[in-house]
């Protein structure tokens, strides 16, 4: 009997030894298998990069400005008697907006005139007394100054009466319509907004270290993106005095002919200033740079070897400054070569040392003066 169970017992450790045994070679098996894997080559597009010469210019962002532009307001508390204009209308300088009731302050005038009337008469009549020595210079002196008085009084009631004729104080667009028949008005409260667009202003920032080149007179170009295909030019033609502190940019006035009004004060819109000089840059398409808090980037295809020592087409992550763009290019001055071949897209889901397949069927957009065909 013990014997039977000692018997049974070597054959069930035998074959638990054997499981084992074949259950270690797999894991070892598999462990060799994930050692020498690779993940497959990503399907990359790359280009050549090229030397090239570009003329020196500043890319920013503007704001459009008008030339004169103002808020036309109440200058006296009063109610809208008339309204003579239509929101969005061309006005002239001098046209006639809108009329507050003056009924008061011409009652006012015609009792003051006939006052001043009356003064009028006693100066005349005073003036020829004197003259024959019936009165005194005092009293001569007395209807002068009430004479004057009155005259003083008639002018001002009447430029009471003007001041509640308000008009537009030179040519331009007006706005939306902010007032209605009838309603009262305090001192100050807005009309409407009065433009004048054409020419008009762009204000922009440049760098402090790139004002010294930045000139009254020099000509640029602006772009918006809701003008598609559409572009400006015009001319520096004031530079602020001071650096700004917080960005440490020089503010630029630039004038623009504006004669399609296409151009609105408040439009966002991009400054592309000539500086009058060339410099040899590395133009590369946008797509290829990848940017990140921690500098910009290119992967540059090369030949590279895994740690078995067998050579396969990879690429290598190249830090690169980069300055300014045109059109789909971007100017790098640092970190990459002429010659150099580099990844214009997939660069998201690439790393240092990656594998990769060039196929170039396909290439991204690397125009230096794009015409969107849809906007």
């Amino acid at each position: 009997m013990a014997r039977r169970m000692i018997l049974t017992l070597v054959v069930i450790f035998g074959v638990i030894g054997i499981l084992g045994f074949v259950k270690f070679r797999q894991i070892q098996t598999a462990i060799a298998a994930g050692a020498a894997w690779a993940p497959p080559p990503e399907a990359v597009t790359s280009i050549v990069a090229k030397q090239e010469v570009w003329p020196g210019s500043v890319s920013v962002i503007g704001t459009v400005e008008a030339v004169q532009g103002v808020m036309v307001s109440a200058d006296l508390p009063g109610t809208v008697a008339k309204i003579n204009f239509e929101s969005g209308q061309a006005a002239k300088a001098g046209d006639i907006l809108v009329e507050l009731d003056t009924r008061q302050e011409r009652a006012q005038l015609a009792a003051i005139e006939a006052q001043r009337d009356l003064a009028k008469v006693n100066y005349n009549r005073m003036e020829q007394l004197v003259k024959e020595g019936v009165i005194s210079k005092s009293e001569y002196d007395q209807a002068t100054a009430q004479q004057r008085q009155t005259e003083a009084q008639v002018g001002e009631i009447r430029a009471t009466i003007e001041r509640k004729t308000i008009r537009s104080t030179f040519s331009g667009i007006l706005g939306i319509r902010k007032v209605n028949l009838g309603q009262y008005l305090a001192a100050g409260n807005a009309i409407v907004q009065l433009q004048r667009l054409n020419p008009i202003y762009v204000d922009f920032g440049v760098p402090q270290q790139t004002s010294g080149q930045v000139k009254v007179g020099r000509t640029l170009r602006i772009t918006s993106d809701d003008l598609a295909g559409q572009s400006f030019s015009g001319r520096v033609t004031a530079m602020d005095s001071v650096v700004d502190e917080a960005t440490r940019n020089v503010q630029v006035q630039a004038t623009l002919s504006n004669p399609q009004v296409k151009l609105r004060p408040g439009m966002f819109v991009q400054v592309e200033l000539g500086l009058g000089t060339s410099r040899s840059v590395v133009s590369l398409p946008a797509s290829a740079i990848s940017y990140a808090p921690y500098g910009d980037s290119v992967f540059v295809i090369t030949d590279l070897k895994d740690k078995n020592g067998k050579t396969y087409r990879g690429v290598r992550q190249q830090f690169v400054k980069v300055d300014g763009t045109r059109g789909d290019q971007v100017a790098v001055v640092s970190g990459i070569n002429p010659g150099e071949e580099v990844v214009t897209s997939g660069v998201f889901k690439l790393r240092n040392g990656a594998a990769v397949q060039v196929n170039n069927k396909v290439q991204p957009s690397n125009n230096p003066a794009p015409k969107p065909q849809d906007s």
